[in-house]
């Protein structure tokens, strides 16, 4: 398994706008110049999180992308599987019904499961938050992301 463009870009993309958004819409210009990704791919992935519900768009000289949840909503995991697909090591494993004709005499298939289990445990067990605050003490900035709609209006 190898994470793509897609999927490192994408991750980046939501950092940034965690980081520099808070209830302010984020361009994607100002994020291609910060991130040293193209406008033109960055587009394309902020599209797919936009369609899936983990961007909101903002038309307008104001307007940009921002979260639609807080950063601790998203697990790593759940932006990996939305840009790169099942993230299963092998083709066997990447329905839920194995259509394999071998998997009953397998002598690898459970080493491949619990990898499989083992990738998909670990970037469930890391949220935006985690990434966010990583990035702000690299920064040297406060730990805590800006303020956002639902921290202000006491839902989280």
């Amino acid at each position: 398994m190898k994470i793509s463009t897609k999927g490192r870009y994408a991750l980046r993309l939501m950092i940034d706008v965690a980081v520099h958004g808070g209830e302010e819409f984020v361009s994607l210009k100002d994020v291609a110049a910060r991130q040293g990704i193209s406008m033109k791919y960055l587009e394309q992935i902020a599209g797919l999180l936009g369609k899936a519900g983990f961007l909101r768009s903002g038309r307008g000289a104001l307007g940009g992308y921002r979260l639609t949840k807080a950063p601790e909503e998203y697990t790593l995991g759940s932006i990996l599987r939305l840009t790169e697909g099942n993230l299963a090591p092998v083709a066997c494993l990447e329905t839920e019904e194995n259509a394999c004709e071998r998997c009953g005499v397998c002598p690898t298939l459970d080493f491949w499961t619990g990898l499989y289990a083992a990738v998909n445990e670990y970037v469930d067990r890391f949220t935006l938050a985690d990434l966010v605050r990583e990035e702000l003490e690299k920064q040297g900035r406060a730990s805590d992301p800006p303020q956002t709609e639902w921290q202000n209006a006491g839902l989280i």
